[in-house]
């Protein structure tokens, strides 16, 4: 995965790899206070620069997600035991309609637009996680509980709120981290309520190329990455 699709440009530090858009990659999270990954999503890039890496979730995509070890769904447990039960990962599809992803270098959270069938504008969402890492096959990350949804009409609020909380009770988040959580969060609200990018830059209008096939889900998802730059 990716291996074809790595192009080099020159700047004023030397030449910086990027993958070339169309290129298939992973997007990867580690578990919580853990080592393990136990999300991997295949994904397509759409772009990749100095500015921000675009990358497509297609419907249909086959996906690694967490689970209880009993194979329950983890957003059917109670909140009270949802991240204190032993946990297992599963193959699943990704159903409905697909997700454009966009990161800018360094930033602590993601954007992630929706749609409704038939290309109806949802919502922008806003995914908290540790600054992506890049390897060579894709990028890794750690979700960090707490989110936001912003709306077309540039109304915003905070999503997952308890289970910030429940994590930070369970041990899976410590002080420190909670309030570096809160401050990107606040960071972010920043720009959404001055309507910066990615909000302004139109990406609600785009469209994935009708030619790319829908990337494979490789046998060592999980395999142990060599981390590149930038």
């Amino acid at each position: 995965m990716a291996d074809g699709g790595v192009v080099r440009r020159v700047g004023n530090g030397g030449s910086t790899a990027f993958w070339a858009p169309g290129s298939q990659i992973l997007w990867r999270y580690r578990e919580n206070a853990g080592e393990r990954f136990h999300i991997a999503r295949p994904v397509t890039v759409v772009r990749d620069d100095e500015e921000v890496l675009a990358v497509w979730l297609a419907p249909g995509t086959t996906c690694v997600k967490p689970v209880l070890a009993d194979g329950t769904p983890v957003h059917v447990e109670p909140l009270q035991s949802r991240y204190t039960k032993p946990r297992s990962v599963q193959r699943d599809r990704w159903f409905g309609t697909g997700v454009l992803k966009l990161a800018r270098p360094g930033e602590s959270w993601s954007v992630w637009l929706f749609w409704e069938p038939g290309w109806q504008f949802k919502n922008w969402y806003v995914n908290l996680e540790e600054p992506l890492t890049r390897w060579k096959g894709g990028v890794d990350s750690e979700d960090y509980f707490l989110d936001i949804s912003v709306n077309p009409d540039r109304s915003w609020d905070w999503r997952d709120e308890d289970e910030f909380a429940q994590a930070q009770r369970d041990g899976l988040m410590g002080a420190e981290l909670a309030e570096r959580v809160r401050a990107a969060g606040r960071d972010a609200v920043e720009v959404i309520e001055a309507w910066g990018p990615p909000y302004s830059q139109g990406w609600q209008h785009w469209r994935p190329d009708p030619s790319w096939a829908v990337p494979l889900l490789p046998e060592d998802w999980d395999r142990t990455p060599v981390h590149v730059s930038p």
